[in-house]
């Protein structure tokens, strides 16, 4: 591998990803508007005026926007349409490929199965996966909570000549290039793990691929099952899936459009759709829309009439490793800004960008639906910081 191969895949991670944490955040206090909220409650004036901001800097085929305030009722917004051609207007009941927020459903199922006696948080890849897969020393004592909360050490993918080669023609086609982790080629490269000198969050799409393949393996159930019968039955999300093809509003989803990449695709093109079949559903298949997502946010902030989701909830809101961003919880990230804290998660594939979240001291929710690839998903946070600020603010109106 020659000297700029090799320094194309140092560089190269916040590229090669279906889905991330937030790497273009870029929040400031509005302090009119903060308190023009306060004194006059006028969300929509808020979400209006942020979007507006947000698309002179930013073009996106369509947004979908929904509010929870103070545990109050949820609230919905659409902006633009599915695409240019079918012209349906995208609204909450909007199906989007939410890419990494695929994560946040399959630790909470993990965080179930741990509670349930299952598995264990401390249960090793040396127990958990099959005898004959070669693993280095240190891949054998990866932990299932490591695996969790990406701090294993685990690369965000495994980086060879494959993945390389798929990655290039993504940038000209916009095809999926995770394959091999979908695949059960997934384990090939833990023979060769080395852990780095320094243990910290580092976002793996490869160690929520192996926890696919960890729960499979481990309950003979595939993580649709999983999530219906422990998440999504009980919040009556009827209109989310792991297998977006079986939902009934399939046909009309947000399709999804070139944004920031893939690089050599007109900005506002459609671009394919990514479907994983294996180990890659649980890191980043789910679909759903603004509708559902507000319930699986309100059981956050508010509880579930489920006992066992509710702490399963509690679990994976932990702060497994400190720092003032992105702090790793369970598939989820947490924030301390502007003397608030917001715990959230975001998603990028396809055409698509993602963002959940949620301030509990408040009780608010936000959700963010893009069918654009951008990375500048910012707009969940500016909500979610302008409303704590204005209810800090709220005492002091006239």
């Amino acid at each position: 591998m020659t000297g700029g191969f090799h320094r194309f895949f140092i560089l190269s991670p916040l590229f090669l990803t279906s889905c991330g944490t937030l790497s273009d955040m870029q929040v400031k206090e509005h302090t009119d508007a903060v308190r023009a909220l306060a004194c006059s409650g006028d969300l929509d004036e808020m979400v209006n005026g942020v979007v507006r901001q947000y698309q002179k800097k930013e073009k996106a085929a369509g947004l979908a926007i929904g509010i929870i305030r103070n545990n109050g009722e949820a609230r919905t917004w659409g902006y633009g349409y599915t695409n240019s051609t079918h012209s349906y207007r995208i609204d909450g009941e909007t199906l989007f490929a939410l890419g990494s927020v695929s994560k946040g459903v399959t630790g909470e199922v993990v965080a179930g199965l741990v509670n349930k006696g299952q598995l264990r948080w401390d249960d090793k890849l040396s127990d958990l996966l099959p005898k004959n897969i070669p693993l280095s020393e240190d891949a054998k004592n990866i932990t299932l909570l490591q695996l969790a909360t990406h701090t294993s050490g685990l690369p965000r993918q495994n980086m060879n000549k494959d993945m390389l080669e798929s990655f290039l023609r993504y940038l000209y086609t916009g095809d999926n290039f995770y394959h091999e982790l979908d695949s059960d080629s997934v384990v090939n490269d833990l023979s060769g793990f080395k852990k780095p000198e320094k243990r910290e969050p580092q976002y793996s799409n490869l160690g929520y691929a192996l926890l696919g393949y960890i729960l499979k393996l481990k309950t003979g159930e595939d993580i649709q099952q999983l999530s219906y019968d422990f998440i999504f039955r009980s919040l009556k999300m009827d209109n989310t899936s792991f297998y977006a093809t079986r939902l009934k509003d399939y046909p009309y989803r947000a399709i999804g459009h070139a944004g920031d990449q893939p690089k050599f695709i007109p900005r506002g093109e459609v671009v394919p759709d990514w479907h994983f079949s294996n180990n890659m559903v649980a890191a980043a298949s789910l679909y759903s829309n603004v509708d559902d997502l507000l319930k699986y946010l309100r059981a956050h902030i508010d509880g579930s009439k489920n006992g066992d989701l509710n702490m399963a909830i509690s679990d994976t809101e932990k702060v497994y490793f400190q720092r003032a961003i992105e702090a790793a919880n369970i598939a989820w990230v947490t924030d301390h800004i502007s003397h608030q804290t917001i715990t959230y998660q975001v998603g990028y594939i396809g055409g698509y960008s993602s963002y959940i979240g949620f301030d509990k001291k408040h009780q608010n929710a936000v959700v963010v639906l893009q069918n654009t690839f951008n990375w500048s998903n910012y707009i969940g946070h500016d909500l979610l910081l302008r409303m704590a600020m204005a209810d800090d603010y709220r005492g002091k109106c006239h």
